[in-house]
């Protein structure tokens, strides 16, 4: 324990404070031997990061729980899938909180996990793309509230399932399945047209 406190810069009395708030995971026992590995240390250095950038500590534990109990990466790429043209990204959750500074909350950690956002990977969160890590960070930057964010991603998730499916059946109907992949561009440049001419309409009605 002196050992850890003393790599992680804080006090033995400041450690055994964050094992009793259940901050860190406990340690593994041989008889009466606690071992601690490099995930406390990881842990323990991830608190003080995120105290530096204004969370609280009770705030910091609902951030553990749903760290602890989110999809691991695995779940993830089952569920979504592996892109194939969308680049996963590794944060430290340091880094996510810079990324959405003061809207990372417990409840936001669930909810991009349960829509397949994110998924852990040890001590690192996996974010399953590049792009809508940025634009979700953007929208953020702009204003908007990453929970409303986060709740229009599952509506343009469900617009998404459905257009996929229309476009999988027409293709399939008239074409081979090795041409899906082939005409996918086409099927996208569709949907990118249509939604910028919505978009247009939308402006165009406003007062």
């Amino acid at each position: 324990m002196e050992e850890l406190a003393r790599l992680a810069g804080i006090t033995v009395r400041t450690l055994r404070f964050y094992r009793e708030r259940k901050l860190i995971p406990p340690p593994r026992r041989e008889g009466r031997i606690a071992w601690y590995d490099d995930h406390h240390l990881a842990r323990l250095r991830t608190i003080s990061a995120l105290l530096e950038r204004g969370h609280t500590l009770n705030g910091i534990a609902e951030l553990a729980e749903a760290f602890d109990h989110g999809r691991d990466v695995g779940d993830l790429l089952g569920v979504s899938g592996a892109p194939t043209e969308e680049t996963p990204v590794r944060l430290t959750p340091e880094e996510l909180a810079d990324h959405f500074a003061g809207e990372v909350t417990a409840e936001n950690l669930a909810a991009a996990m349960d829509l397949g956002y994110l998924g852990t990977d040890g001590d690192e969160l996996v974010h399953i793309s590049r792009r809508l890590l940025d634009v979700s960070a953007a929208l953020v930057r702009e204003g908007i509230p990453l929970a409303e964010v986060l709740a229009a991603g599952h509506r343009v998730r469900e617009h998404a399932e459905s257009l996929a499916d229309l476009f999988t059946a027409l293709i399939t109907r008239h074409a081979t399945k090795n041409d899906l992949e082939r005409l996918r561009p086409l099927a996208k440049s569709v949907v990118d047209a249509e939604l910028s001419m919505a978009l247009d309409r939308r402006l165009r009605e406003r007062p």
